[in-house]
């Protein structure tokens, strides 16, 4: 009966896991295997394209404002005559 409510099941030696937590253990200890992490959430995969898979579905909001991220304009702040000294700050290097 506990046979059925394990559904992670190892691709090495085919034993099988209630959570993927316990897998994931299996592997780091049993197999010697490099254990990739998200880096956003910390959940952990044993193959890069499933981390990559992840990081596309779950954090796609995040990586989308990055990638249009220039296209943001950006306010002025501070003073005007702290806009205009930091323009002119290297002006004379040029003569």
């Amino acid at each position: 009966m506990d046979f059925f409510h394990k559904k992670y099941s190892c691709e090495v030696d085919g034993e099988k896991f209630s959570s993927e937590e316990d897998l994931m253990n299996h592997y780091r200890t049993v197999h010697h295997k490099l254990i990739l992490k998200c880096q956003k959430c910390g959940k952990e995969f044993i193959h890069e394209k499933d981390r990559l898979h992840h990081v596309r579905e779950e954090h796609e909001k995040e990586m989308d404002a990055r990638v249009h991220k220039s296209e943001h304009k950006h306010t002025e702040t501070g003073n005007p005559q702290d806009r205009v000294d930091s323009n002119m700050k290297n002006f004379g290097d040029n003569f």
